[in-house]
């Protein structure tokens, strides 16, 4: 794996040891990262279940703010700070190690609000469905931000009337990214 744009543009990064995680491949990155570009400066990031810090530190790399990268697995934690240092973004990130419950819960309290979160959960669990919902919810999503979401061809995530709703799904094979977006109530 490696940093396909910007500041950190070609620096490898690694995974954690073993089965985990499974990282986002350069080819799908590099198209999401692709229509989510103009997004990207300035702007406040989340990656809910960072695995190696892929999705976040790409995010850095081509004009985040800050990235929070959170993700429960200790080891996943040491290989998120080591690979932050390895890129020269560690100073534009906020590491976390907890539950996705509870990284809500305690960002939620300090009042944050994401312009762009990365749910890359694991796929049959449910957990990104109930991640997204729990963010929109708590009113975590700034005004124009959205959720995106890595999933299977066969289980995407459902929309939530009056809460949030699908805004574009691209298809990569099996792997699809769904852009999830705030469904203001009629």
């Amino acid at each position: 794996m490696r940093i396909i744009a910007g500041s950190a543009r070609g620096r490898r990064i690694e995974a954690p040891e073993g089965m985990r995680t499974r990282p986002t491949l350069d080819r799908v990155k590099e198209a999401l990262f692709g229509s989510i570009q103009f997004d990207l400066p300035g702007s406040l990031v989340l990656d809910l279940f960072s695995g190696s810090g892929n999705l976040g530190l790409e995010a850095v790399s081509r004009g985040a703010r800050l990235a929070v990268l959170n993700d429960h697995d200790a080891a996943s934690v040491r290989c998120i700070e080591k690979n932050a240092r390895a890129v020269g973004l560690f100073d534009s990130t906020r590491i976390m190690q907890a539950d996705y419950r509870v990284a809500i819960e305690r960002l939620c309290g300090e009042g944050l609000r994401f312009d762009i979160v990365f749910l890359d959960a694991p796929y049959r669990d449910g957990t990104a469905q109930d991640a997204a919902e729990r963010l929109f919810r708590l009113g975590m999503i700034a005004d124009n931000g959205y959720v995106v979401i890595e999933h299977s061809l066969d289980l995407p995530p459902q929309p939530v009337p009056a809460l949030m709703r699908c805004k574009k799904t691209k298809h990569y094979g099996d792997c699809c990214f769904t852009i999830l977006e705030r469904d203001e109530p009629s």
